[in-house]
């Protein structure tokens, strides 16, 4: 009906007055209507299925919906206010806007209609939309038509950009990052409008002349400050101090370019910075990714010349629980990487990063680790049950040392008892080498030496898993093939190149192929990093594929040793295996749990009762293998008390002759 009368209007040539009011009388009507429903979804809520609604009365778009549990839940929104025609402060009834349910994919189109009309109407400062923009409601639809609207200026716009025009671009963009307008980034159909934003205010601003005088644009949610920089200068340093929202406190953030940094500019430039205290969040929420930015997002465009800046960030959230990780925003992979910046120093108030901008980062904040690393319980566990092992181990190896002639009589013998020993060296040294990572991990992390204690680390540790490796091939050789027809030196240099020679292998490729690109560490810890490179598999895969060969290994044992009779010439080689067998079917399974919960602490590394486990259980290997390994051990318990029995009698004989020497002293000449 409205169509028609609109029709009538501009056919008959109606005065202007006569046709306004005709629609009013038109749109008045059109309100009496029943009007269907909004943001429920018809029918019976099947589990993930999905549906589509219309937005409210005013707004054109829909609404979708997912079905989960029972309840459908709103997962996208395209409705909007505003479009080429209502969007500029005049000819807002010189045509019909778009149809109700005008595509998401058309907000490309819309909005270049609008920079068209934008370049024609105002095209010296921008400012003929922004009374709209800012009237408009927050709602998903408007933030998305003025996302694209921003990437198109900033495309259109090659040269002649002033501070009017950074004015008024910076007042469009201020609108969309308001605090309160956070949640409705979620509901954008286009998961990367956020990223499309950030790269379109960095290139606008590229963009920007600066005369001879300090550019200060300052709005609520977007701040910017350009001068001229030259090899003269002391130094430069932005400051900026936000508020991420209404009530909370203003958060601070700087840029520093150093003297000698500036020495490299060959000719007068111009640096820009930009602060965004709500972007990150913004970021999170639309990408749906489960990182917590914990400081301004702080952009610079600078001279190409300058690769180091230092970047201060005021933390917002100041736990001193959790650690802090510099990133930079990688513009080409739209994600935070940790590669750009490295932490210089750290406290529960604010972090000091060095950063390396470039074309891919121009963006740079930090990230709040997701981790709880300190815990007073799990520290105590930790280094009590360390303490524990290293004494254990040492008691292993003297123990070893007392009864050696005794308990390696026989081939297989001394073979296994080689293996015990490395196995409780090389957790030994790993166990040392783990107390010196956890001094040198930190809020000043010293990288050099800790890349040198992860590589000891990492390959100690798996030297334990190898010599593991070992015993269970050597009792496999042992059952299947004749065992002495092959020299005892081959056997055991065999047995080196196994439990050293492979691991020392893995560890060299490792930190070969991943510390180049700086993906070798954990940012908060002097361990083998998970979340860029996925560095800790090169410990995670050959640990459990061990484990795995170990136990298959114990079960052809038992198949095999079955079949020897009691009184058979191999009988007393089988007893020798079947022990090895029952020490590895115990140590196997006990250091693949410990590692099993180490994976679960990096997949969900917030639980502290997984973090606990694990150190309770890594703790303590060194007290398994002393009982498992040694005290447990029939031969050696026999072993040692021979030497017990030996002693008291050489002590013996040691006071029967000082007695009979006192009495032959006391007695005298006769």
């Amino acid at each position: 009906m409205t169509h028609m009368l609109l029709l009538y209007c501009f056919v008959f040539l109606l005065p202007t007055e006569s046709c306004r009011t005709l629609c009013q009388v038109a749109n008045k009507s059109k309100e009496k209507m029943p009007a269907r429903p909004h943001g429920v979804c018809d029918g019976t809520c099947v589990a993930n299925s999905h549906c589509s609604q219309p937005c409210p009365p005013d707004t054109q778009g829909n609404m979708g919906f997912f079905c989960s549990q029972k309840k459908w839940h709103k997962i996208t929104e395209t409705c909007r206010t505003l479009n080429a025609f209502n969007i500029f402060e005049t000819n807002l009834y010189s045509a019909q806007p778009f149809e109700g349910n005008t595509k998401i994919s058309e907000y490309a189109r819309m909005s270049e209609t609008i920079t068209d009309m934008l370049m024609q109407k105002c095209p010296k400062d921008l400012s003929c939309v922004l009374r709209n923009i800012q009237q408009s409601p927050r709602i998903p639809g408007n933030i998305a038509v003025i996302v694209q609207l921003l990437h198109n200026i900033s495309t259109v716009l090659l040269t002649g950009v002033d501070e009017a025009k950074m004015q008024s671009y910076s007042v469009m963009a201020n609108h969309i990052l308001n605090s309160k307008s956070i949640s409705n980034w979620t509901f954008i159909p286009d998961r990367n409008s956020s990223c499309v934003l950030l790269h379109s205010i960095n290139s606008f601003a590229r963009k920007l002349f600066i005369n001879k005088y300090l550019i200060d644009i300052s709005d609520v949610f977007i701040h910017t400050l350009g001068t001229t920089i030259s090899r003269d200068n002391t130094g430069k340093n932005f400051s900026f101090a936000m508020r991420i929202n209404d009530t909370s406190n203003a958060i601070t953030g700087q840029v520093l370019i150093s003297r000698d940094e500036l020495r490299k500019v060959p000719a007068p430039s111009q640096a820009i910075s930009i602060a965004f205290p709500t972007l990150g969040a913004i970021l999170e929420a639309s990408l749906l990714e489960n990182v917590t930015v914990n400081g301004l997002v702080l952009s610079v465009i600078l001279p190409k010349e300058l690769k180091r800046i230092s970047l201060i960030f005021e933390k917002i959230s100041k736990s001193e629980e959790r650690r802090t990780q510099c990133v930079g925003w990688h513009s080409l992979e739209s994600r935070w990487d940790q590669q750009a910046c490295q932490i210089i120093q750290e406290n529960s108030q604010q972090a000091v990063c060095k950063c390396r901008p470039s074309k891919l980062f121009t963006s740079f904040s930090i990230l709040m680790s997701p981790h709880i690393l300190e815990s007073p319980i799990l520290i105590y566990i930790t280094y009590t049950g360390l303490g524990i092992s290293i004494c254990s181990l040492i008691l292993c190896l003297s123990i070893e040392a007392l009864v050696w002639s005794q308990v390696t009589k026989t081939e297989i013998s001394y073979l296994r008892h080689v293996c015990i020993i490395n196995i409780a060296a090389t957790l030994l040294i790993a166990d040392v080498w783990f107390i010196v990572a956890s001094f040198l991990s930190g809020p000043v992390t010293h990288h050099d030496g800790c890349v040198a204690a992860t590589f000891f680390v990492h390959f100690f540790y798996l030297s334990v898993f190898f010599w593991m490796l070992a015993k269970a091939l050597l009792i496999l050789y042992g059952i299947l093939i004749v065992f002495h027809t092959v020299p005892k030196s081959v056997l055991v240099a065999a047995l080196f190149s196994v439990g050293y020679g492979a691991p020392l292998l893995i560890a060299v490729v490792t930190v070969a192929a991943t510390e180049p690109r700086k993906g070798y560490l954990r940012p908060e810890a002097c361990w083998l990093n998970w979340d860029m490179t996925k560095a800790l598999l090169a410990f995670v895969i050959p640990a459990l594929a061990i484990v795995v060969v170990n136990l298959i290994t114990v079960t052809l044992v038992i198949v095999k040793t079955q079949r020897a009779a009691v009184g058979s010439s191999m009988f007393q080689e089988v007893r020798a295996v079947v022990r090895i067998s029952k020490n590895i079917a115990i140590l196997t399974p006990m250091l693949g749990l410990t590692w099993a919960f180490g994976i679960a602490t990096v997949i969900d590394g917030s639980n502290l009762a997984i973090h606990i486990t694990f150190s309770v259980l890594n703790a303590f290997q060194g007290f398994f293998i002393l009982v498992f390994g040694t005290i447990l051990d029939p031969k050696i318990r026999e072993a040692l008390k021979g030497r017990v029995t030996s002693a008291k009698w050489i002590s013996r004989i040691s006071e029967n002759l000082s007695t009979d020497f006192s009495c032959q002293s006391t007695k005298g000449p006769s």
